[in-house]
């Protein structure tokens, strides 16, 4: 996002939201004309979600609409995974987590990296904490990657939506990679 949409909350910004079923939860889904601005797990039903939804971007306008941004990233669940790099997304966020965001984007379907590991190729390598903070962070869920990292130790971790979803979701991703192989 520009930093003024950043800064100003989202005003002017439209955006359309809906809810959909995906092989480990509810999510509520959130677009601009741009592309996807947030992505979360509904565990706690629809209504909480819609209003963490607008916490992020209290200005904005919102309508319930389910459009064709979100759509293709939503076949992400059930479709080719090479077409990954069309979706597009539209990110609030500081430079710093915009990068480790962006770093998340290259670690491949089936893998994982540490924080110390995002660090170093942030050549930053006592920035782990920072990358943590920012990895927490991530306002789209299961599209940027923040499931795929792991404790230096292997151990899965902590993740925004618990780690038992954290589990299930390597696992499946690690099966789809089997099968395509």
């Amino acid at each position: 996002m520009t930093p003024g949409e950043y800064k100003n909350g989202g005003e002017q910004l439209h955006i359309n939201y809906s809810f959909a079923e995906s092989p480990f939860g509810t999510l509520i889904v959130g677009s601009t004309h741009k592309g996807i601005c947030y992505m979360a797990f509904a565990d706690s039903g629809q209504e909480p979600a819609l209003l963490e939804l607008k916490k992020s971007f209290p200005n904005a306008e919102f309508q319930q609409l389910t459009d064709k941004i979100q759509q293709d990233a939503l076949f992400i669940f059930n479709q080719d995974w090479s077409k990954l790099g069309d979706i597009k997304l539209h990110l609030k966020g500081t430079a710093f987590q915009i990068k480790v965001w962006e770093t998340l984007l290259k670690i491949p379907m089936g893998g994982v990296s540490t924080y110390t590991g995002i660090a170093e190729k942030l050549n930053n390598a006592k920035a782990s904490r920072a990358v943590g903070s920012a990895v927490a962070s991530n306002p789209v869920a299961f599209l940027i990657p923040c499931h795929r990292v792991i404790k230096a130790n292997g151990e899965i971790g902590q993740y925004h939506w618990g780690t038992t979803r954290k589990t299930a979701i390597l696992g499946w991703e690690a099966a789809k990679t089997r099968n395509t192989k």
